[in-house]
């Protein structure tokens, strides 16, 4: 950084009151309104200086410090409430049928899981439930690095087509109810 020119210092000490004005007229406080005061002299003489610079250039920079200082309130305060809002509301507790199924997805991965050839199934857990490192797992097995990676992979592919399965009977709606011994509409769904 340079030294501040003695021009920009007599500028800002001659306007610092009228500019701390100015800013409070804008925010609202003197304290903040000082600080952006500070921040726009800073701000001023980490730039290169020119003999063309005015009052006027001073108090449109402290001008769009304020404004910046007044939207990142308004965001801060937009965040806060939307934090407010949601520790308001209370978590809703999952429905029968939800955790039902949750259970039925869960107890198909632990099937599908027990059959994965055993050091898989064993490499799968070290990593994913007791968090060793593959390096730690080959030593612990006596297998290669390698046969770590391929074990994982195996597993992993299995975990993705379990997930992509839960995804599907998630999605898939159910076309009829019966209500009755009758076909019904069920939310919204068109009558088969």
């Amino acid at each position: 950084m340079t030294k501040p020119p003695a021009v920009l210092l007599r500028m800002f000490l001659n306007e610092r009151h009228r500019l701390v004005k100015r800013i409070k007229q804008v925010v609202g406080s003197t304290s903040v309104a000082e600080d952006l005061a500070q921040d726009t002299f800073v701000k001023l003489w980490q730039r290169s200086s020119k003999d063309t610079d005015t009052a006027g250039l001073l108090h449109r920079t402290a001008q769009n410090l304020a404004l910046d200082y007044l939207r990142s309130q308004a965001v801060r305060r937009r965040y806060q409430t939307n934090e407010l809002n949601a520790a308001d509301e209370p978590p809703q507790a999952p429905s029968p049928e939800q955790i039902a199924n949750t259970m039925q997805q869960w107890q198909r991965l632990t099937e599908q899981l027990n059959d994965l050839p055993p050091r898989t199934k064993r490499v799968f857990l070290l990593n994913r439930i007791e968090g060793e490192t593959y390096n730690a797992i080959a030593e612990r097995l006596g297998i290669s690095i390698s046969t770590v990676e391929k074990d994982m992979m195996r597993a992993m592919r299995l975990c993705r087509e379990w997930k992509r399965q839960s995804i599907n009977e998630e999605e898939a709606p159910a076309k009829r109810c019966i209500n009755n011994n009758k076909p019904c509409i069920q939310k919204g769904l068109d009558r088969d």
